[in-house]
């Protein structure tokens, strides 16, 4: 996070020199010491951050690859006059604890065309699926599959 505000300093000054760095040093000590204490960050969770950077950047590639394939299947389902659409309600569990990350995964599966999350209680999943092919393999997809390893690094950050 430290880096980061120096970085936004330098930007926004437009221009670098010692002087500017040097107070966008001092600038960004200030802020990051004001966050570490009044807004319950700490250094260990910038560590946790760039411990999961490999894993947001993977999730993020994976999620709009799944997108992409999402669209053309329901494209070609949507002009297919020979498919007939089976809709299908599916219920499934995860054991992914943390809540953000359990709102991530029922967030991908809304954005991802063919499938809605209906509901999302606890660990509880309620996934409409515009075709009963859209909900095969969806419990143990590859977005929970890289969930539960972005947890596992934070059990071990705890």
């Amino acid at each position: 996070m430290l880096f980061v505000f120096f970085l936004l300093w330098v930007i926004f000054n437009g221009k670098f020199t010692l002087e500017i760095a040097l107070f966008g040093i001092v600038i960004s000590l200030a802020v990051y010491a004001f966050i570490c204490k009044f807004m319950d960050w700490s250094p260990k969770r910038d560590l946790y951050i760039i411990k999961i950077s490999g894993f947001l950047i993977q999730y993020a590639f994976v999620l709009l690859k799944e997108i992409f394939k999402a669209n053309v299947a329901t494209i070609k389902m949507i002009f297919s006059e020979k498919y007939e659409r089976e809709p299908v309600l599916v219920s499934f569990e995860t054991n992914i604890k943390s809540k953000a990350l359990r709102v991530l995964l029922a967030n991908s599966i809304t954005i991802t065309p063919g499938t809605i999350t209906v509901s999302l209680e606890d660990n509880r999943y309620l996934v409409h699926c515009l075709d009963v092919d859209f909900s095969e393999g969806i419990e143990d997809s590859v977005f929970v599959q890289i969930l539960q390893k972005i947890e596992k690094a934070g059990e071990k950050h705890e």
